[in-house]
């Protein structure tokens, strides 16, 4: 009894520190509901294990370990300011709980509003569809994933925190049919393209927040089936959705200098137009616009197909993004 005690008031400290360094940032200045969510869900119940990287390889840190130096380490581990690897297949990493401060700028750029009905698009370990439950309620959230084990786990989580949002298996790319209409969605995933079956299920006025390429893109949902919207400033790299609109941010360098290729505005550029544009003609436009940062790219989605531009829709620099 007095080790478990413990363990409450550990993570209560830990809890609470991280919420500290996430308000430094002035984060949730407009929505200080968001602060609340923090600080009232245990994120070390979404993380009974996870992997950490060490030379070789990787070293699992559990909830259930003997050693009570290492319990302790799972459990300050699980409040730190970074994302968790918590599965792995054959050494590649296939789902991560996102890094804590990175979901609350999402869950805050997300403007969601009383009443509002959300769709989330990678349940992962169910923390981000609890703090949705937290400041909406249960029968507002969506959660949806593709594997039924991480469905499966993410419903159990969810449940031992005190949350019942939906649940479902499914096809991220193909929305959630059968709970929409939709106010807001949020990917927690990278995608390609923007699926056409996300507009068709949003209601007129949506916003979809989505990963894509290595930055993060509002898009506000218009009548007719036509979203359009900016790239934030904040950059984002998630693991690829898995499914019919999965993809990750390939790198074309084309022999380009390593210099160049490391600088993160013009990899965004490079990802962005992957496929569509050669990274010396992408080299050409970055160096004529002057370096341009993220929030000068935008896209445009309608009938199904999405393309990107920078500056203007209606400008000279234009490129597809195919379906998804």
């Amino acid at each position: 009894m007095g080790a478990e005690r413990g363990a409450e008031e550990l993570a209560a400290r830990a809890r609470a520190a991280l919420v500290r360094e996430i308000a430094e940032s002035g984060i949730w200045a407009g929505d200080p509901r968001w602060r609340a969510a923090f600080e009232r869900v245990p994120r070390h119940l979404f993380v009974p294990y996870y992997f950490v990287g060490v030379p070789g390889g990787y070293e699992r840190l559990w909830a259930q370990d003997p050693d009570p130096s290492r319990r302790d380490r799972w459990l300050r581990g699980a409040y730190a300011d970074q994302p968790l690897a918590t599965r792995l297949r054959d050494g590649e990493l296939v789902s991560s709980s996102s890094q804590p401060s990175l979901m609350a700028r999402m869950l805050v750029d997300l403007d969601v509003r009383d009443g509002d009905r959300v769709l989330e698009i990678g349940a992962g370990t169910g923390y981000n569809a609890a703090l949705l439950a937290h400041r909406l309620g249960d029968r507002y959230v969506t959660t949806v994933d593709l594997e039924p084990e991480i469905t499966e786990s993410a419903r159990a989580h969810l449940a031992a925190a005190g949350y019942r949002p939906a649940v479902v298996t499914g096809d991220g790319a193909r929305g959630c049919a059968e709970r929409a209409p939709y106010d807001r969605i949020m990917a927690t995933c990278a995608l390609r393209a923007v699926p056409g079956a996300w507009l068709e299920q949003c209601v007129p006025g949506a916003r979809i927040l989505t990963p894509l390429s290595t930055g993060l893109l509002a898009l506000d949902v218009q009548e007719g089936g036509v979203a359009e919207g900016r790239f934030l400033r904040t950059p984002a790299y998630f693991v690829a959705l898995r499914g019919s609109g999965g993809g990750g941010a390939a790198v074309p360098t084309g022999g380009l200098p390593r210099r160049v290729v490391q600088d993160e505005s013009f990899r965004f550029l490079l990802t962005l137009t992957a496929g569509r544009m050669d990274p010396r003609e992408a080299l050409a436009l970055w160096e004529r616009e002057e370096r341009p940062v993220r929030e000068r790219y935008g896209v445009t989605v309608s009938d199904g197909r999405g393309w990107a531009w920078l500056d203007d829709p209606g400008g000279p620099y234009v490129w597809g993004l195919g379906e998804a």
